[in-house]
């Protein structure tokens, strides 16, 4: 999956430093969250602030990167089996459970370009496509809806996304949240129970004792 903007060929060195400053970024925004300051990654890093500023024009491209690595990493493998297993709707929950696995794993780093509309646009690539013939596999399969569009899929993806800043990073709570969006995309509801509430911490949820919808306290 490669970034909005392809980057050309790094000579051996140079493409040394990207990877020690994306490494540095991760373990800078888990460690201090999403406003640790440049210097701090370039110091981590082990590079001057002209190197990084060399390979990233701001905070933006840096966050951009190292989630694109990431899901070249961690979901691009699941993916690739989902493409080649004969049950596509299963398939495709496992690329949406590796997503939200690499979310909650860099929820800091998603905090760094919250609010940003073509965030998923920037850092997933071709995946929507590959979802998409998924989506039509599945719909073919009669495993999966047929009134769902691409549409429907990107802005699930989106409120999925949505869910870890509601959580503490590296939580599993998102579960809860994807099994529910399986409910609602599958033709016949998976015979399970729901995967264990997980309640929004207070930090998240504004107030010591959570927001109140209607008489009902968000748990």
């Amino acid at each position: 999956m490669s970034l909005a903007v392809a980057r050309k060929p790094l000579r051996a060195d140079a493409a040394r430093n990207v990877d020690k400053i994306i490494t540095a970024a991760r373990q800078c925004f888990r460690e201090f969250g999403p406003e640790v300051p440049l210097q701090t990654i370039a110091t981590t890093a082990g590079v001057g602030p002209a190197t990084l500023f060399r390979n990233f024009a701001d905070k933006e491209e840096l966050v951009l990167a190292a989630l694109n690595r990431q899901l070249r990493l961690t979901v691009d493998p699941v993916m690739d089996g989902a493409l080649a297993d004969i049950d596509a709707a299963a398939g495709l929950l496992r690329v949406l459970e590796a997503l939200m696995a690499a979310a909650s794993d860099d929820a800091n780093l998603l905090c760094a370009v919250a609010g940003r509309r073509e965030l998923l646009t920037g850092i997933t690539g071709s995946l929507m496509d590959s979802i998409s013939v998924l989506l039509v596999r599945g719909q073919g399969q009669g495993s999966l809806r047929p009134d769902i569009s691409m549409t429907d899929m990107f802005r699930l993806l989106a409120m999925l996304i949505g869910v870890v800043d509601t959580m503490e990073p590296g939580s599993d709570a998102w579960r809860r949240p994807l099994a529910l969006v399986e409910d609602a995309i599958r033709t016949v509801r998976p015979l399970r129970p729901l995967p264990v509430l997980v309640p929004v911490p207070a930090a998240a949820a504004g107030t010591p004792a959570g927001p109140i919808v209607g008489t009902q306290q968000v748990q």
